[in-house]
């Protein structure tokens, strides 16, 4: 095992890194991945080629030695040919799919370990299967959870505590959010195979590193060890760097450029959640009403594709005009974020999306839709520096109170202090960020030594 470390308290392990197959997690592990190659780690980044694809150019210059990329093929199964190797544009029938033919790649993940005999393998919590087949390489596995303390310990209670109230009432599912959790919890228990690992068992007390940080989450993740059994090191948000160069960005930013400090509202629901009809309508006529300016991202499922005229209320581009701008496609986030001119970001609550917004001081506005997404909403409403438009009993959002609480985030007062509450928390995080990492590094350095005596 080559686990000396170095005088700067860095380390020259190898690590295995080995994200689930989405974009919103390979981000993140790409993220560690970054800051541990800073540390002295050598980093073998391990996805499908397809996801690899996307993920080289996000790689810099520097990172050319230290990061690399392995790839995993898996089984060629008639229904998922290659470039569905990612929950990237995958129709949601295939979702299960995936994740079999995942798991039916772990022969090619053994033989990939047993060729790089790394030091410690880091996997998603996704393919709890993955550290099993480190074990049997007699190599010390720990999980990178890519979401929150706050989600992760309210989810943990209620499968370790039936009955018993989350102990932190910021923090709760609406009645239609509750129904939803149960049918999502019915289905992955059913698409359980008799080998799965529990993912809340508690084994021996074992490393989890988590793409949070204490500023924001303490209660929760002290909480979480203790439910978990686990002891999570926070290893900080995650954010990629900010790239400026992108000749295709140019326009978007230039004409964001015209419009004043904090007048305009950036509306996106990620790269993997979509509108329904009616939600669109009522987000297009909240944005028209609320009379401010805006970029939408209004991304539509591969294959499902609409010309945005028709989807969106009639007249409603030329009614808009200049005051804002709806894309179809990709659209350079962190520069958008990062515009001195954008005032308020109208979000899914993606942890990463709301990782980002925090990092660079900008107002939430909630619209969470499933998974962790309405407890990340609740976190940030908890924390002052988001406010949430919520939907009526039916599960229905409503264009007059889009309107009004974009309003109010843009205008008025309550975007000030939000505004300001922000800047407190992300100047606090970016103070501690090197801490949080080196101290993650070095809890990575210990584990393996223990694990190898």
């Amino acid at each position: 095992m080559g686990s000396q470390v170095t005088e700067h308290g860095t380390s020259n392990l190898s690590v295995v890194m080995f994200s689930w197959l989405a974009y919103g997690h390979i981000s993140p592990f790409l993220n560690v991945a970054k800051k541990l190659a800073d540390r002295g780690f050598l980093i073998y980044l391990c996805s499908t080629p397809i996801n690899l694809k996307s993920t080289i150019k996000k790689i810099p210059e520097k990172y050319a030695d230290s990061i690399q990329l392995i790839e995993l093929h898996l089984p060629e199964l008639p229904e998922l040919p290659p470039h569905y190797h990612t929950t990237n544009g995958l129709p949601p029938h295939l979702n299960h799919t995936l994740k079999m033919a995942l798991k039916m790649s772990k022969p090619n993940f053994s033989k990939i370990l047993q060729n790089l005999k790394p030091d410690l393998v880091i996997y998603d919590i996704m393919q709890q299967w993955a550290e099993r087949v480190a074990n049997e390489h007699n190599i010390p596995a720990v999980r990178l959870l890519t979401f929150g303390a706050a989600v992760l310990s309210y989810f943990f209670n209620l499968v370790k505590k039936p009955g018993v109230e989350f102990p932190f009432p910021a923090i709760y599912l609406s009645k239609i959010e509750q129904v939803k959790l149960g049918e999502m919890m019915a289905r992955s228990a059913k698409d359980q195979e008799p080998d799965d690992d529990d993912q809340t068992a508690d084994g021996t007390t074992q490393i989890a590193l988590m793409c949070t940080s204490r500023i924001i989450e303490a209660k929760y993740i002290d909480f979480l060890s203790e439910l978990s059994n686990w002891k999570v090191v926070p290893v900080g948000p995650p954010v990629q760097d900010l790239i400026t160069n992108d000749a295709d960005d140019m326009e978007l930013i230039e004409w964001l450029g015209t419009k004043d400090e904090n007048s305009t509202v950036f509306v996106s629901f990620g790269s993997e959640y979509f509108l329904s009809k009616e939600d669109m309508e009522e987000v297009a006529l909240g944005l028209e009403l609320s009379n401010v300016n805006f970029i939408w991202v209004a991304r539509f499922p591969k294959g499902e594709e609409q010309n945005l005229e028709d989807a969106l209320p009639k007249g409603f581009l030329e009614r808009i005009g200049e005051r804002g701008r709806v894309l179809d496609k990709f659209a350079p986030q962190l520069r958008i974020l990062n515009h001195m001119s954008t005032g308020g970001f109208i979000s899914h609550c993606g942890w990463n999306s709301v990782m980002e917004s925090i990092h660079f001081g900008v107002p939430i506005i909630a619209m969470p839709m499933h998974l962790d997404q309405p407890m990340n909403a609740r976190l940030i409403v908890e924390l002052g520096v988001a406010v949430e438009i919520v939907r009526d009993d039916d599960g229905k959002i409503h264009k007059g109170e889009i309107a009004e609480t974009i309003k109010n985030v843009i205008t008025e007062k309550t975007g000030e202090n939000l505004r300001a509450k922000m800047r407190d928390i992300s100047k606090n995080l970016n103070s501690i960020r090197g801490e949080e990492m080196d101290a993650a590094a070095q809890e990575l350095i210990q584990f393996c030594k223990i694990s190898t005596n």
